[in-house]
């Protein structure tokens, strides 16, 4: 979390030898440990100079969710033009040979190779990694970015629909408009130790960005979405999903908790299959969650949709208390089950999280904005937590 992490936070030593980066990212993508929890440690351990460059890395996760928060409209066009981009695979032989080439690590560049293969068969992939793969991808390799963020969001476990599809947009040069991320033989040769040693023309010399998909440029930006704040002394489910496991920290004690259930729905990351590893993690999560809150629980499948509707009426509930649910696909899920709540009399109450409401507000442009807030987001945080 120190002077270690700045220095080599960016070296892709290969599997099993990245001894300067946390591993972390499947458990604060659930909030098994939380953003605060970490920041918390690394400050402790080595000071607000010492602990900057990690401090900074935590809160580009919540800057990216905020953005998106911001503009939820962007994801709503990632996921259509997703199908758009699949349906082309079934009329153009071509592209669809070289998506499984690429995908299944046989494109014929070797670094590309050996990611792919390391993606699918571990759910997990350096950051750095991360960027100079969708960069081959999409000017190397002209694959479609949407499906590729789709390949990633399918088979990483730490996989974060805000993460993932602002990630890939920034390398695609949509998210800083006009400026792409362009990966360079020099570049990989040194931070993989010499582990790949590419010539410059088997990577593309020139990257141009894709801003000419969205002509009218971003959206404009919408407030934040209000949560509803759940009513003490009525009886009430407690839902568990992965985007928050985190539930005992919200101090529950004051509702009255009728019944609990998790819901699953690391199927709805993509129409495509879903790596088991992720399906995996996330049912352990959960029940890891269940297991901490002390409370018996029925475990529910976001594919099966009545099924969240029916065991609320069945438990004789008038709201339904969550962590609050994001962007992303699950949100899509609940909004298509708020209609069946509410003729069955049953409310919906989000619960935020201090660590959101301090950076959510400031993630309206880059990242630099969130940046310099960070010493005072650090400073609120820590009133709130006294």
């Amino acid at each position: 979390m120190g002077a270690r992490y700045a220095a080599n936070r960016n070296v892709d030593a290969g599997p099993g030898r990245q001894t300067s980066v946390s591993h972390l990212s499947p458990y604060i993508r659930r909030r098994l440990v939380t953003e605060a929890e970490v920041v918390a440690a690394a400050l402790d351990a080595h000071g607000p100079d010492g602990a900057g460059k990690f401090i900074q890395e935590v809160i580009w996760r919540g800057y990216f969710k905020g953005w998106l928060e911001h503009r939820p409209s962007i994801w709503e066009s990632y996921r259509s033009g997703l199908v758009r981009d699949l349906a082309e695979l079934q009329e153009n032989d071509g592209l669809r040979s070289r998506l499984e080439a690429a995908e299944g690590g046989t494109s014929g560049l070797e670094c590309f190779d050996v990611w792919a293969r390391e993606l699918t068969e571990t759910g997990y992939l350096h950051n750095h990694a991360r960027m100079w793969f969708a960069s081959i991808w999409i000017f190397t390799l002209r694959l479609p970015w949407r499906i590729g963020a789709d390949f990633f969001l399918r088979n990483l476990v730490d996989g974060d629909p805000a993460s993932n599809t602002l990630g890939w947009r920034w390398v695609a040069g949509l998210h800083t408009r006009g400026k792409a991320y362009q990966a360079t033989a020099s570049n990989i040769a040194r931070f993989t130790e010499d582990r790949f040693r590419l010539r410059a023309s088997e990577l593309a010399a020139e990257v141009v960005p894709l801003d000419h998909e969205e002509p009218g440029g971003l959206p404009p930006l919408r407030p934040l979405r209000e949560v509803s704040a759940p009513q003490a002394r009525v009886p009430t489910a407690l839902l568990i999903t992965e985007e928050d496991c985190g539930v005992e920290s919200f101090g529950l004690s004051g509702l009255d908790i009728q019944a609990c259930a998790t819901l699953a729905g690391s199927e709805l990351r993509s129409d495509r299959p879903v790596a088991a590893a992720v399906s995996a993690f996330e049912q352990e999560a959960l029940d890891d969650s269940v297991q901490r809150s002390g409370l018996d629980a029925r475990r529910l499948r976001a594919a099966q949709p009545p099924a969240l509707a029916d065991w609320a009426t069945e438990a004789g509930v008038r709201q339904i208390v969550t962590p609050y649910v994001p962007e992303g696909p699950l949100r899509d899920h609940l909004l298509t089950q708020l209609p069946v709540l509410e003729r069955r009399g049953i409310s919906l109450c989000e619960l935020r999280r201090d660590w959101d409401r301090a950076i959510w507000p400031h993630a309206t442009a880059g990242f630099f904005k969130v940046k310099k807030r960070i010493p005072g987001i650090l400073r609120t945080l820590e009133m709130r937590c006294r």
